[in-house]
């Protein structure tokens, strides 16, 4: 069946029963709705839907079968066929390909009462076949534009397989590098974790999402799954209102304000309630404060999880909780089809719930333009053209490039020189083809990376001999299984790798985290280079102190021991696609890395949770005696602090101005500071402003990102940078979240990084 007969059957079946026929019957009457609004074409086909059709929007069925194969003839597969054939599923999630989504959509628009299309959903959490690097991987870019095109890519890509709808971005801001999903996100901070949630909703769903390169973006998970009680994933969070207010919803508003068509809930509890049953969140917060108009989608079985929560006996008061609560989909859990149709039937729930989900949902699948073509999403030769697209690779590239953070770099250890060098490489993942392409990366092939290896390979003036020393994991790797971390140390490869190291001029070691020691589920109790991998660098050092450590991870990683001997460190993360060609080039200096950390990195776990925006306490700083806020066996200071990067030249900052250092809350405060090229390259910064409200009616942090600027500077160069501070970069949101601001004494800090900054104040006054 070609595309276009597709469109004229869809058009077909729903005008039918627009116009008031009913049954099977299948007349030639027409009626034309090209003039009418998504809202009246949305209300005029609710009105004609059974309860049972209803709740079948509001289900979402995992990929069941092989579509291109036999249909299921028995077990619950056959039953999820059924309830596709009858228009009791919605969406389905993990159907790609053109030809798979293709056949399942054909069944819902010819074979249905209504022809209702479904939405498809997928993980396309760092791209889909061409792999970005991972989400806190591009955070530390600091550059929008570059986040944006990466999800634009993602999107081109994932559309061309068929999906129109992605479960990301994920925007929870975390503290505790110890949870696994911190890879997914864009790190500590609300205000540059809100600005990457608006770059990566516009990256996923661009201009006009009728366009067939565009997918529906869903913000998640709604809300404070990233405060997870010990890092421990589908764990309890017990945070208080300014926390939730201030720290935990901005990203999630900036994505409803960037118009983010969905929303996930989480698997955590809040103030004793599983979120997907959390009226305050979903019906107070998000549909009413914050007026969104698009549908809220569960997490994974997340309405049946009500149950072993404690706060439902049984599926039924399950699914009576979430619809309750504005959950308007279920994801693979059953409840909703199994449930809601008798409890509408009783009486129980209200049908006007179900009206206002199922709204919501055929609001967007008018808006993806699938009812004007449910299989515009489904050109196979836009697929072949689309996918993997040596453009792509160019962009993934740039981005993954941008993502490097130089953590340190003793007497310009690097870049690297480019001829007469006798380089020795060294490590479990130098040479890794699967491991950088990180967590969440479901479309795309293993062992598809460019490693290292091959990176550094391409510099021909220099001499490269490669030896890993030791094994990371044992055995397979799985995104779906835990990984066996190796702990048996094999003397002949070490000694192999000291040989090499030995008879070096330098030593580049690729160490860190397997890819699939990251994500969810993966959390972990330490956060330092697992298995022996540490015993590893000790060893080479004591032969060769001219180290290199290039880490790969998907978490800030405890590294004292490496930053107090290891004169050269580069944070690489998991950079997909093309990470052997972006460490190779940042090595050599064909790029100066940019990066600045967008998590804080701590000495040790127990400095966790760590991070720059905290608060003073009352007992701040009294080194006289010991009765102040400290640990006795640590500093209090982080490793590497939020905000922090080097980079192959250096940049000093000088004549910091408030231009108005008196000024009402409806005045804008223009801020500048100059900053200078001091060193030998061309280079950019990200000059990083923050503020501090010193005395509120609740206490503030220390200090508050409110505003950076990514700029270049040509060696030498100068450039004024300015900021303007409204009532919006002032204020803050207090423990009822409504947003105040307040007058009196602030203080004004501008740097490379949240420790290192020039200082002034100014006063706020009404």
């Amino acid at each position: 069946m070609n595309r276009h007969l597709g469109k004229t059957i869809l058009t077909y079946a729903t005008a039918l029963f627009l116009s008031g026929c009913s049954g099977d019957k299948k007349d030639n009457l027409m009626i034309d709705t090209k003039n009418e609004t998504i809202n009246e074409k949305v209300n005029q086909l609710i009105s004609k839907m059974t309860i049972e059709e209803k709740v079948g929007q509001m289900n979402q069925y995992n990929g069941f079968w092989d579509v291109t194969g036999p249909v299921p003839e028995n077990g619950n597969a056959k039953k999820k066929y059924e309830h596709l054939r009858k228009g009791w599923v919605g969406s389905m999630l993990n159907v790609r390909g053109t030809e798979n989504v293709k056949e399942v959509q054909r069944i819902a628009v010819e074979e249905t009462r209504l022809g209702i299309p479904l939405i498809i959903g997928f993980d396309v959490i760092h791209g889909y076949k061409t792999l970005s690097p991972i989400p806190i991987a591009e955070a530390a870019s600091w550059d929008l534009e570059a986040i944006e095109k990466s999800a634009r890519i993602a999107a081109i890509e994932a559309s061309a397989a068929g999906i129109n709808w992605t479960f990301a971005p994920m925007v929870d801001i975390s503290r505790d590098p110890r949870w696994g999903r911190v890879m997914e996100g864009g790190g500590e901070d609300p205000y540059l974790g809100s600005k990457i949630a608006k770059a990566r909703v516009k990256g996923f769903q661009g201009d006009d999402l009728s366009k067939n390169n565009t997918i529906a973006a869903c913000a998640k998970h709604f809300a404070a799954y990233g405060f997870s009680e010990s890092g421990k994933e589908y764990n309890t969070v017990d945070i208080g209102t300014a926390t939730l207010h201030n720290i935990v919803l901005p990203p999630f508003k900036a994505a409803v304000e960037s118009n983010v068509k969905t929303l996930m809930n989480s698997f955590n509890e809040l103030n004793g309630v599983p979120v997907t049953g959390s009226s305050f969140l979903q019906r107070d917060i998000l549909k009413g404060k914050w007026n969104f108009n698009g549908f809220v989608v569960s997490d994974w079985a997340s309405i049946n999880e009500l149950i072993p929560w404690g706060h439902a006996k049984d599926k039924k008061e399950a699914a009576k909780i979430a619809a309750t609560a504005g959950s308007d989909m279920d994801m693979e859990g059953n409840v909703y089809i199994e449930e809601l149709v008798n409890l509408v039937k009783n009486g129980t729930v209200k049908e006007s719930i179900l009206d206002d989900a199922v709204k919501r949902i055929l609001t967007v699948k008018y808006e993806l333009g699938l009812f004007d073509n449910p299989f515009r999403y489904c050109d196979p030769e836009n697929e072949k053209k689309s996918i993997g697209n040596p453009k792509h690779h160019d962009a993934v590239l740039d981005v993954a490039k941008k993502s490097i953070v130089l953590l340190k770099n003793e007497n310009n250890l690097l870049p690297l020189k480019r001829s007469g060098q006798k380089i020795a490489l060294i490590g479990p993942l130098a040479n890794d083809k699967n491991s950088p392409l990180g967590s969440w990366r479901l479309a795309s092939d293993d062992n598809t990376a460019i490693s290292v290896f091959e990176g550094l390979s391409k510099y021909k003036d220099n001499s490269l001999t490669f030896e890993k020393g030791i094994d990371l994991v044992e055995g397979a790797t799985s995104f779906t299984q835990p990984l066996k971390i190796n702990n048996t140390l094999n003397s002949s490869e070490v000694n192999k790798a000291l040989q090499i190291a030995k008879s070096a001029d330098v030593v580049v070691m690729v160490l860190g985290e397997h890819g699939f020691q990251s994500g969810e589920a993966r959390s972990r109790t330490e956060i330092d280079l697992p298995g022996l991998q540490q015993e590893l660098l000790e060893k080479v050092f004591k032969v060769n102190k001219n180290i290199v450590l290039v880490l790969n991870n998907g978490r800030p990683l405890a590294i004292e021991w490496a930053d107090k001997n290891i004169p050269a460190i580069v944070e690489a993360w998991q950079l997909g696609t093309q990470s052997g060609n972006a460490v190779a080039q940042v090595l050599y200096g064909d790029y100066n890395p940019s990066g600045k950390l967008p998590m804080t990195f701590p000495r040790n776990i127990g400095q966790i949770p760590i991070y720059y925006n905290h608060k003073s306490t009352g007992r701040p700083n009294q080194e006289s005696h010991v009765f102040w806020s400290h640990y006795t066996d640590s500093k209090n200071t982080p490793l590497y602090p939020f905000g922090y990067g080097l980079s192959y030249t250096t940049f000093k900052y000088s004549n910091l101005k408030i231009h108005n250092k008196k000024a009402s809350v409806n005045d804008n405060i223009k801020v500048s500071v100059k900053v200078s090229n001091t060193g030998n390259l061309d280079g950019k910064e990200v000059v990083q402003l923050y503020i501090r409200d010193l005395f509120g009616s609740i206490t503030r942090p220390v200090k508050e990102l409110k505003g950076f600027e990514l700029i270049e500077l040509k060696k030498g160069e100068t450039k004024t940078v300015e900021f303007s501070l409204t009532k919006k970069e002032l204020g803050f949101y207090n423990s009822t979240g409504d947003f105040i601001v307040e007058t009196g004494d602030f203080e004004i800090f501008i740097g490379g990084n949240s420790s290192e900054t020039l200082k002034d104040t100014f006063y706020l006054t009404e």
